[in-house]
């Protein structure tokens, strides 16, 4: 089982990782250094709990800083439970053995694989936000309000009654009318089952959103 570096040896750890991150090193691409930034975290541990989770969105928040995300939208957690085993062993190859090479080769394998399924739940989420579009536009009735609130949660896709008459302008009356007919297309959910304080999901678009998030711990 791995051992992190002992507590008296944590913080020269720490200050060698944060200027590598901050080196410019021309030979190594910001995919590749990602990579090698993930396994650093991750054999440093210097947290109790959490430190998969912050290894994993060093990995997106490095990306986005070097300009090759133009939004945190890479999500590694999916395909590193996919294939834990592997995970976990060439982890520890390159701490044993300086496996680098394998580690890496993994690592991109996943890049590719998980920008490959954001992109496909984009288009899948365009064409949900279209289909929708255009019943609600073919309702005849409440059409308007109906589509700003719909609009609204595109972005928000969990809602109040308040929070969609601030965000929209339009007055309660109408919000409440135009959710109540989400509701009756089936676009928009209930999910607190209350009478007063009700929330509202967008459930379609948040199913795509949500497949495969579990973490790796």
């Amino acid at each position: 089982m791995y051992a992190p570096p002992p507590v008296s040896e944590l913080m020269p750890c720490l200050d060698a990782f944060e200027r590598f991150i901050h080196a410019e090193i021309p030979e190594y691409p910001p995919l590749i250094k990602a990579g090698l930034l993930h396994v650093q975290f991750e054999s440093i541990h210097p947290f109790l709990d959490g430190n998969g989770r912050l290894g994993r969105l060093l990995i997106t928040l490095y990306l986005c800083s070097q300009k090759v995300l133009s939004q945190p939208l890479l999500y590694l957690s999916l395909y590193f439970k996919t294939y834990r085993t592997d995970y976990y062993r060439l982890l520890q190859q390159v701490r044993e053995q300086g496996a680098w090479e394998a580690w890496l080769e993994f690592f991109l394998q996943g890049v590719a694989t998980t920008a490959g399924e954001a992109f496909e739940a984009g288009n899948r989420i365009v064409r949900l936000f279209k289909t929708d579009r255009e019943r609600i536009a073919s309702t005849g009735d409440r059409v308007s309000s109906a589509l700003r609130i719909h609009e609204l949660m595109q972005t928000s896709p969990f809602i109040t009654a308040p929070k969609a008459m601030e965000r929209t302008g339009l007055t309660m009356p109408t919000v409440n009318s135009a959710i109540s007919e989400l509701q009756r297309l089936g676009v928009v959910q209930e999910v607190t089952g209350r009478k007063r304080g009700r929330v509202y999901s967008y459930r379609a678009f948040m199913d795509i959103l949500s497949e495969g998030v579990g973490p790796v711990s």
